[in-house]
């Protein structure tokens, strides 16, 4: 089995440099020029592909004990952002597609998401819990501008006053401010956009599609002028790459507007580990030995330990420097202020009127 033969550098506007089979395929695919592309064939330019999902549920649950949430909500399949270092490339495979270009070329969506949520909670089994928008792909990638899937989900949930939260590094959440600021102020939303960097050119390189760093600034900005509770992530930290940048990172989004602030050290399970290393050598060759060492050193040796308790943060001298300076940072922003719980007890089953009049 064959795939496109990209350009040195990948195609363009995308993140990963190629397009390797998933895990539990049978047959491998390799890139080669076989003489037949047509001259209108561009290699460089690939279009984004959308297919329905029809799915019976929509709310997923999870028991991973270092997550934080036990309810999601995931509207698309593949994110179009293409930043090559998501921890959600694998899930790819599980479709036959790779976790490379098909990734963030082949997605999938669900038209059916506001009213499989609202069947949900009005089910008198059903018990008020957060519910995370953004757990595995970003809800608010390029392609929700179109569909307004996700803004249909907001609606149902500020109808029924189920609590939630957002993680994104689309600006584009700035467009649900008149939902997600009373839902806010009642102590029923909080959001929190990612910020990786501010360099615009490392950026562009690392997360193609997804908003500027300075559009995410502006949305944070938007989102706590409206009364939205929001929160800063400095994800991933790459140690040798962007982590001179976290005080910054952190100062800029305070200024803005932030209450509180996390962060995620780099995840490399299954195929990223392959896709992030050949990003390295195209787009940071001069430290590309460097990144994947303090990578090591703080995955025990390894690319990445998936061990509970230790994924998220690493371990090791590099690790615990790097949550040192996080923690000193936080304290002398503010942004280490104690966490206020969204309200549960607003919760009704039977929702009525428009998501605004509840407010």
């Amino acid at each position: 089995m064959t795939q496109a033969c990209f350009p040195p550098n990948g195609p363009r506007g995308r993140g990963a440099k190629s397009n390797d089979s998933g895990r539990f395929e049978a047959f491998t695919r390799h890139g080669f020029d076989d003489g037949w592309d047509r001259e209108d064939d561009d290699p460089a330019q690939l279009k984004t592909e959308l297919q329905v999902e029809k799915a019976r549920r929509i709310i997923t649950e999870n028991d991973s004990p270092d997550i934080g949430f036990n309810k999601s909500i995931n509207p698309y399949r593949g994110c179009e952002h293409g930043c090559v270092y998501c921890f959600a490339r694998p899930s790819h495979a599980y479709m036959g597609l790779s976790p490379g270009i098909d990734f963030e070329t082949k997605l999938f969506f669900k038209p059916e998401a506001a009213r499989l949520l609202e069947k949900e909670l009005s089910h008198p089994g059903y018990k008020c819990e957060r519910i995370q928008l953004g757990a595995n792909t970003d809800p608010y990638q390029p392609i929700e501008r179109k569909l307004m899937i996700t803004r249909e989900i907001l609606k149902v949930l500020a109808r029924f006053r189920n609590p939630v939260t957002i993680t994104t590094k689309n600006a584009l959440v700035a467009r649900d401010a008149d939902i997600l600021g009373p839902m806010g102020q009642a102590g029923l939303a909080m959001v929190s956009v990612s910020i990786t960097t501010l360099d615009r050119r490392l950026a562009r390189a690392m997360e193609p599609r997804a908003s500027t760093p300075e559009r995410r600034l502006w949305a944070l900005r938007q989102l706590a002028e409206a009364g939205a509770p929001v929160m800063v992530g400095f994800a991933p930290v790459i140690p040798g790459l962007n982590d001179h940048e976290m005080e910054e990172v952190l100062e800029r989004a305070a200024e803005a507007g932030a209450r509180h602030a996390h962060y995620v050290a780099i995840r490399l399970p299954w195929e990223i580990k392959d896709l992030f290393r050949e990003w390295l050598e195209a787009e940071r060759p001069d430290r590309a030995r460097r990144v994947m060492s303090l990578i090591r050193q703080m995955r025990g040796g390894r690319d990445y330990d998936p061990a509970w308790g230790k994924r998220a943060r690493g371990e090791g001298p590099v690790a615990a420097m790097i949550s040192r300076r996080f923690a000193l940072a936080k304290a002398r922003l503010g942004l280490d202020q104690p966490y206020q719980d969204l309200d549960l007890t607003q919760f009704r089953r039977t929702a009525g009127g428009s998501q605004l009049e509840l407010f």
